[in-house]
């Protein structure tokens, strides 16, 4: 449980360095969009590589990678609708359906 908490944290973060300057930023040079968003990547990292650490073993590499992808998801469409005023699009559920397969087949036995 904690690797999925601070996956989940550091994607937070992740997204933020990914694509909140396209909202804050979209006036400054790209150099500046860089140097900020590698700024809050730095922390990602500080969260990510150990919660990857911490889940190697209990998780193989696979899982770790889809639940990566599906707590991606998770965090994306909030950030998307809510902090960057996009509309909420079915195409978001039926992306979700896919990780769903995706989960489905990494970990079952």
């Amino acid at each position: 449980m904690r690797t999925i908490i601070l996956l989940a944290l550091s994607n937070v973060f992740m997204t933020f360095a990914w694509y909140a300057h396209l909202k804050n930023l979209k006036a400054a040079p790209w150099y500046i969009a860089v140097v900020v968003s590698w700024g809050i990547a730095f922390f990602e990292y500080l969260i990510q590589v150990p919660a990857n650490r911490m889940g190697y073993g209990t998780f193989s590499l696979g899982q770790l990678k889809i639940m990566q992808e599906v707590i991606t998801l998770a965090v994306f469409v909030p950030f998307a609708v809510y902090y960057m005023g996009q509309p909420l699009k079915l195409d978001y559920l039926w992306a979700g359906c896919c990780l769903a397969g995706a989960v489905f087949f990494i970990f079952r036995a």
